[in-house]
């Protein structure tokens, strides 16, 4: 899979774990995060990333900022993209089985690099179920592009 990865400081040492354990399992990936521990500010990081995602271009996204939330909140302002935050392997196989999320957040100083390694080959392992989750994935985009998904 080609992959986006991003993310702020706090998410520096955890990224560089990820990307190595990414690419030692043969994925192609992509660092769109910073390389410093000074702080910045990661909606810069989710919106690259999530555009890049949605464009195509990539497979799927990974961020890293502290908690895994702020950085999903920003990457979910880019209009398709489905950007969901895991702290544990259960929900990033099931974010990607049932919402067909193409990026997962992750919290740096929530979790340890192994948790962290199992959700990404979690949500790496899943593929999008379809079925029942069709009608509702169609309801999060008339919401995006209508503001409602009231018929």
């Amino acid at each position: 899979m080609k992959i986006a990865i991003g993310n702020d400081h706090a998410g520096v040492d955890l990224k560089n774990s990820l990307l190595e354990h990414l690419m030692e399992k043969g994925h192609t990936v992509d660092d769109y995060g910073t390389n410093s521990t000074e702080k910045v500010n990661y909606p810069v990081y989710a919106e690259t990333v999530a555009k890049k995602v949605v464009s195509g271009e990539y497979d799927c996204g990974i961020l890293i900022c502290g908690t895994g939330v702020g950085i999903s909140i920003a990457a979910n302002k880019v209009k398709g993209a489905r950007a969901a935050a895991c702290s544990e392997p259960s929900t990033a196989r099931l974010v990607k089985e049932h919402n067909d999320a193409n990026i997962i957040c992750i919290g740096a100083r929530m979790i340890g690099e192994q948790m962290a390694t199992d959700i990404v080959d979690a949500y790496m392992g899943a593929t999008f179920e379809g079925g029942r989750h069709i009608k509702r994935l169609d309801m999060v985009r008339a919401i995006e592009e209508n503001g409602t998904c009231m018929e």
